[in-house]
């Protein structure tokens, strides 16, 4: 997240100058600053804040003096120098811990004043004064952030008042390092990524059927053998399997000590990380390293993206007394590590037809009453539940571990839609939303054609509708929402920016914004100046939200059809069928047709442009693809 000088600008002149004002103050639009999450009052008055090299960070009490230190550094980062701090008040930069408490503005909300002579962050606990710092720094503008920039450049920040406090206190992005390993620092740039936009929980998908990536001192094997798999690349679910002496040498995993820092680090930026350990599915990693804890007792290998489910044992036998003894070491270390309340049990996608044919499940079964395999995940994540209280944890688990019966006390994930977390919210369970359709940020971001392959589609236009209160569920049991960033086909931290950027932005918005503010037109806008500032910053970030939309259909003899659209408006869109390449002397496509397909055609290509200027992406896609996207009937 850090705005450093850089050696040199990454060069996005095109869509900015359509985007944004070509000057050094911060981007307004229709009286409003292009603040992600959008405040909950903002009142833009006349006149600027000019920060100098005297210009002085208050702070009152030395509690404000590693915010006062943060504030520092990451303005230096922007303005190339360092800002003079001191304890008390004046006409500066003033962070202040309201003497009283202000109840409007809740454990998480502040005050931002700018006037001419002086800032004030206001707040009733130091989050606040983080949150307002984000806010501070969104405000200036983003050019000042490359180092070229800098000569004779002035840094002006409009004199504002803003109130703000998050809707929702659970705002959250998951991150898969099973899939792929991600190394401490990469989870730090996500961190950083995460606060400028006031997200405060990161959930770590620590283990899974292709790595096991946290270390457990008393059970070793979990990763000197579970965190390692045979390297493979291609297709997720299409890859060879392991061959008998083939060795692992792909993953990695993160050391105690490492962890310990990695706390250390969010909770200096108020985020909470959430462990995940998968139980009782997606075990192979560590059934892969101890034999012992399936129903079928048989040695298997950690899986490395082939095909396995159903085939191979992949779930942790529930009639083990065994098993239980396992998860009680692994929750005592992790436990030990991780001070958020929460831990995370998985329980999704768990494969039962092994527990069908296993003595130990089937006694299990019947010792304790239970009717089918769905009670027995049941009696299973109850066994959990039991364990982490004694360690003063709470459960939470996707929405499967509903079937057979909800733990008593466990709090809803809830991912298969947002019915999970509506049965759960009415049994006055807490809920986290996090429903496929509008928050699963792996998903496609643009067309398939041009887009890495993953398994669903999943627009920036549609994130933003994402409500994650239903009607007629009582919001006290909604503690907020997660985007989830599953990482099959996300094999880099790279590649894991580009899909976050910018959908994560609308996340943060539905997150933390009034619901009664949401406006699309303003929400663009106010991305485009902050992809300029991913830019600046070198994060990467998706401009499929550019691109045209192509919808298929057939006449009623089976003719190919096309429709066009795109999620932004103003945009022109140009087509061919000839091969050729579209520009903007091409057919331009004319809102609400349906194109006719010239005899002999094979192949479609379309771009679009605003104001004359390409801004989307080249689509080139066969009219025989087309066609196999046409749902059948």
């Amino acid at each position: 997240m850090k705005v450093v000088k850089r050696a040199s600008c990454l060069v996005t002149v095109i869509l900015f100058i359509l985007a944004c004002q070509n000057n050094n103050d911060a981007k307004v639009n229709d009286g409003e600053l292009s603040i992600i999450p959008q405040p909950v009052k903002t009142k833009l008055n006349t006149g600027n804040f000019t920060i100098k090299k005297n210009t002085v960070i208050y702070y009152k009490g030395k509690d404000l003096v590693p915010l006062a230190k943060y504030t520092d550094n990451e303005l230096n980062g922007a303005l190339g120098f360092n800002l003079p701090i001191k304890e008390g008040s004046g006409k500066g930069i003033n962070l202040i811990i309201s003497d009283e408490v202000e109840k409007s503005l809740g454990d998480e909300g502040y005050r931002l004043n700018v006037t001419s002579r002086s800032i004030e962050i206001i707040a009733n606990k130091a989050n606040g004064i983080f949150y307002g710092i984000q806010t501070l720094l969104q405000m200036l503008p983003p050019q000042v952030a490359c180092s070229t920039a800098q000569v004779g450049t002035t840094w002006r920040i409009p004199c504002s008042e803003i109130e703000d406090l998050p809707r929702f206190k659970w705002r959250g992005l998951l991150l898969d390092v099973s899939r792929h390993f991600f190394t401490i620092d990469e989870v730090k740039k996500m961190i950083d990524q995460m606060v400028m936009y006031k997200f405060n929980v990161l959930q770590l998908h620590l283990t899974d059927d292709q790595g096991w990536r946290i270390e457990i001192k008393a059970l070793p094997e979990l990763t000197k053998t579970g965190a390692w798999r045979v390297p493979r690349t291609g297709l997720w679910w299409g890859r060879e399997s392991p061959g008998k002496e083939e060795k692992a040498t792909y993953g990695g995993f993160y050391s105690q000590d490492e962890i310990k820092d990695l706390i250390k680090y969010a909770g200096e930026r108020f985020v909470n990380i959430l462990p995940e350990i998968e139980a009782p599915g997606h075990s192979m990693a560590a059934i892969a390293s101890y034999p012992y804890l399936s129903s079928t007792g048989l040695k298997y290998t950690v899986n490395p993206g082939s095909k396995f489910y159903t085939i191979e044992d992949n779930s942790l036998c529930a009639g083990k007394e065994s098993t239980y003894e396992y998860m009680d070491k692994v929750f005592t270390e992790v436990a030990e590590m991780f001070p958020f309340e929460y831990i995370h049990i998985g329980g999704d996608e768990c494969y039962k037809g092994f527990w069908k044919k296993c003595p130990d499940c089937l006694k299990r079964m019947k010792d304790n009453g239970l009717k089918d395999e769905k009670e027995l995940q049941s009696y299973f994540v109850k066994r959990l539940e039991k364990i982490l209280e004694a360690k003063g944890k709470k459960l939470i688990g996707w929405d499967e571990i509903l079937e057979g019966g909800l733990a008593p006390n466990a709090t809803v994930m809830s991912w298969r839609g947002m019915e999970g977390g509506i049965s759960a919210a009415k049994a006055q369970h807490h809920v986290v939303m996090s429903p496929v359709n509008f928050a699963y940020i792996d998903y496609y971001q643009g067309d398939p054609a041009i887009e890495p392959p993953t398994f669903a589609m999943l627009r920036l236009n549609k994130v933003y509708t994402f409500e994650p209160v239903p009607e007629g569920v009582d919001s006290s049991f909604i503690l907020g929402g997660q985007g989830n960033l599953w990482t099959e086909s996300v094999p880099t931290f790279r590649h894991a920016e580009y899909m976050l950027w910018p959908r994560s932005f609308a996340l943060a918005e539905v997150f933390w914004s009034p619901k009664s503010t949401r406006d699309w037109a303003g929400f663009v806008h106010r991305t485009e100046v902050n992809m300029e500032r991913l830019s600046l910053a070198d994060i990467n970030y998706s401009r499929s939200f550019y691109d045209a939309i192509i919808t298929p259909s057939k006449d009623d003899k089976g003719n190919l059809l096309i429709q066009l659209s795109t999620e932004i408006e103003g945009l022109d869109i140009y087509y061919s069928f000839d091969n050729t390449y579209p520009d903007h002397h091409s057919p331009l496509y004319k809102q609400g047709d349906k194109l006719d397909i010239p005899k002999d055609a094979d192949g479609f290509k379309v771009i679009t442009y605003r104001e004359g200027i390409p801004v989307g992406r080249m689509i080139t896609v066969s009219l025989d693809e087309l066609m196999k996207r046409i749902p059948e009937k």
